[in-house]
């Protein structure tokens, strides 16, 4: 709880706009909810990215393909550090405590990457998404989407107790040693 008001204490000194991002994401059995994190950039985002989008192509690519864009000029920089750290998902706790996450598991999609699982979006949809999971220990940003995919159906065909240890323990040296 320290670091929660801490965390959103620094939003609020550093930039303009509210404390919380939500952005409606899918989850088990495709129900829509907004996933709650801190928010990360600033609140003109959006107009930002489409100016970008706009006059720079490889960058549109880049979007299109990762839903990303590395060095996004619309990221605060207390942004960048929560990012880093992974601490802006800690509010993602609320949604577990809703029941519509889990600590574990694949990451939650928006509706426009649906398209991206293909025939398995049906089997990654079966289980509750996750604020940590392979793809967030094994890469993350650094991984092609198809790669992101593949990690979300290996977790779905083999979750264990032991996996989610094993996941729950990496997710401790990526927030330590991003």
């Amino acid at each position: 709880l320290p670091l929660f008001l801490i965390i959103a204490l620094l939003i609020k000194l550093s930039s303009r706009g509210p404390i919380f991002f939500q952005q409606k994401r899918i989850g088990k059995n495709n129900v829509q909810f907004k996933c709650i994190k801190f928010r990360t950039m600033y609140p003109e985002a959006k107009d930002i990215l489409e100016n970008l989008l706009m006059k720079d192509s490889l960058l549109r690519k880049e979007f299109e393909e990762t839903h990303k864009i590395k060095n996004d000029p619309r990221i605060t920089p207390i942004g960048k550090l929560l990012r880093k750290t992974s601490l802006d998902e800690l509010p993602q706790f609320i949604n577990v405590l809703k029941g519509e996450m889990s600590i574990i598991g694949p990451r939650p999609i928006v509706k426009e990457e649906k398209r991206k699982y293909g025939k398995y979006l049906k089997k990654v949809l079966l289980i509750k998404p996750g604020i940590t999971g392979l793809w967030q220990v094994s890469g993350r940003n650094n991984l092609t989407y198809k790669r992101r995919v593949s990690l979300d159906i290996n977790y779905v065909e083999n979750y264990s107790l032991l996996m989610d240890l094993r996941i729950l323990f990496r997710t401790f040296g990526v927030i330590l040693f991003p």
